[in-house]
């Protein structure tokens, strides 16, 4: 009788496994990494219109739908903050789902819930039985849920794609579009503001201005409607079909992809399966019960904590900064001019800071992100944000008084080196520095407590900014600079207890490198009534240009 030789087997399944890997860790750069930045960053693009747009849109609405022209407090606040509470739940849940059913068959999910709320936005009434300011709250809370899936998502799809040699610039580039997003939102209100000036300088009503905020908001739609059919036919990646679906040969088709340009989907009568860690509660459990990897997700979650307490608290409400300082407010006499300049002082400004702080920030943070390294960065990043969130701290009324560009220049400071810094970082080393089986949902556990510091941020700084002053006299502004300048010095400390991840396959950094054949275990799998001598296989030819 002929003995079979079963070791053989494993020994090729370990040498795929690495050969595969390396074809992807190693790839030159070539169109489909481009095509994947594309995709992702369209979405990233999409997110930051639709959270920033209402930061603009929020005091159109209030003209129309508020008593005495102007949103309250708690309106304002509840506009601004249910998008962050989606966007938490949806980090969460998309991030555990990308880990369960796969990265590709979530993709284009939470883009299809950001277009159907946006729509729902656009389309929202108001009557004696409905409020709009409710419907808009549900429908951005909604809306939030599809971006939190878009963190997650994104970043690991396009980490696990990436070659090792530029993964922080592809990865970086795809969280830059935030800042043209940012900059196209107040751009279009700036030109629809423009568009519809005549009618809004001479109504009484301002009834032109729901107009105004309803194309804002639906314009964002376009992008997001672009980019989803390309969502939809992205391929798994090599690494989930390889280390959680543990299918090796449908793996190896994955990572030719990204030569090729060519998919094609293999069913196996015969599968040779690589046997890894399998994710469940008691593995996640005992990952997490290390130090060592604890001590990473604890990092990664809290310094982007600390970094979204500024960062939200200043983006979401830059028009507030930039009227306390003058530079929104309207000095004409009559009461139409006066809401159309006032709203269109308030565009212009969003439009310096993005062009002056925000996107310098994030492209200077892409030219250096694989060179100096994502530690560095986010170090640096946190020292300069508690230098300058001191002085605008303690420094606040003598430079509101007296020198009001530098004021201006400083706060253009701080959006530059929160981009070119940890609000770059804390978005790619959670896309790198955890197992494949749980990478998604510890993503979506570091950008979910992220979000719930801007949840702090805007309840906070919404409760705070008027202490010691009349309402809207921001009194406390001053204050809340110092509040900042505390979180990004703790941020500082949490940066510490991350290691570096520049240069590094994302096997490496989790321990899945497997050089002793020791993570892996392999297995000859047969399915009930085929024969294992003969390998035969069904292939399906889905072969598409993605």
């Amino acid at each position: 009788m002929a003995t079979v030789n079963t070791h053989t087997p494993e020994i090729n399944s370990a040498e795929r496994r690495r050969a595969a890997l390396a074809e992807v860790d190693n790839a030159p750069f070539g169109w489909y990494h481009v095509k994947t930045c594309l995709i992702a960053g369209v979405g990233f693009f999409t997110d930051a219109y639709d959270i920033f747009a209402i930061n603009l849109c929020s005091a159109m609405i209030g003209t129309i739908y508020s008593k005495g022209g102007k949103v309250t407090a708690n309106q304002d606040l509840g506009l601004k903050v249910a998008s962050p509470v989606g966007t938490l739940v949806g980090q969460l849940l998309f991030g555990w789902l990308a880990d369960v059913v796969g990265r590709k068959k979530m993709y284009g999910v939470e883009l299809m819930l950001i277009l159907v709320a946006t729509f729902g936005q656009v389309v929202a009434g108001h009557g004696p039985g409905v409020n709009i300011f409710g419907v808009l709250i549900l429908w951005r809370f909604i809306m939030g849920i599809g971006i939190g899936g878009d963190y997650p998502l994104s970043a690991i799809i396009t980490s696990e794609f990436a070659a090792t040699k530029f993964r922080g610039r592809m990865m970086n580039a795809v969280f830059a579009m935030q800042g043209f997003g940012q900059l196209s939102a107040a751009v279009v209100a700036t030109i629809v503001l423009s568009a519809f000036k005549s009618a809004i300088e001479r109504q009484a009503d301002h009834h032109s201005i729901d107009y105004v905020w309803r194309i804002v908001i639906g314009i964002g739609m376009i992008p997001g409607a672009i980019a989803l059919y390309y969502r939809l036919t992205i391929p798994e990646t090599p690494r989930y079909t390889m280390d959680v679906e543990r299918n090796l040969e449908q793996a190896e088709q994955d990572a030719d992809f990204i030569k090729s340009g060519k998919f094609e989907r293999i069913e196996d009568r015969v599968t040779q399966k690589v046997e890894v860690p399998k994710a469940t509660r008691r593995d996640f459990m005992r990952y997490y019960s290390k130090w060592s990897n604890l001590k990473v997700l604890i990092g990664t979650s809290y310094s982007w904590f600390a970094l979204d307490i500024a960062f939200y608290g200043l983006g979401l409400n830059s028009s507030i900064i930039l009227t306390n300082i003058g530079f929104g407010s309207s000095s004409s006499k009559n009461p139409n001019v006066k809401v159309y300049e006032t709203l269109f002082n308030a565009c212009v400004g969003n439009i310096i800071l993005s062009v002056a702080g925000l996107i310098p920030g994030y492209w200077v943070s892409f030219a250096l992100i694989d060179f100096w390294g994502r530690k560095p960065i986010q170090l640096m990043g946190f020292i300069m944000l508690t230098i300058i969130f001191v002085i605008l701290g303690f420094g606040y009324d003598a430079l509101t008084k007296h020198s009001v560009g530098a004021f201006i220049f400083l706060y253009c400071l701080a959006n530059f080196f929160q981009n070119f810094g940890p609000n770059s970082t804390t978005f790619i080393i959670p896309g790198e520095v955890f197992p494949t089986r749980y990478r998604s949902t510890s993503h979506g556990i570091s950008a979910a407590s992220g979000k719930l510091g801007a949840i702090i941020a805007q309840v906070g700084f919404a409760r705070l900014k008027d202490i010691g002053g009349a309402t809207g006299s921001g009194a406390f502004i001053k204050h809340i600079m110092e509040i900042f300048a505390f979180f990004m010095l703790t941020g500082i400390f949490s940066t510490l207890l991350l290691p570096e991840t520049k240069g590094k396959t994302l096997e490496q950094l989790n321990g899945e490198e497997d050089p002793e054949d020791e993570f892996v275990h392999h297995d000859h799998e047969k399915h009930s009534g085929s024969d294992l001598g003969s390998g035969l296989r069904e292939r399906k030819n889905a072969s598409a240009d993605v």
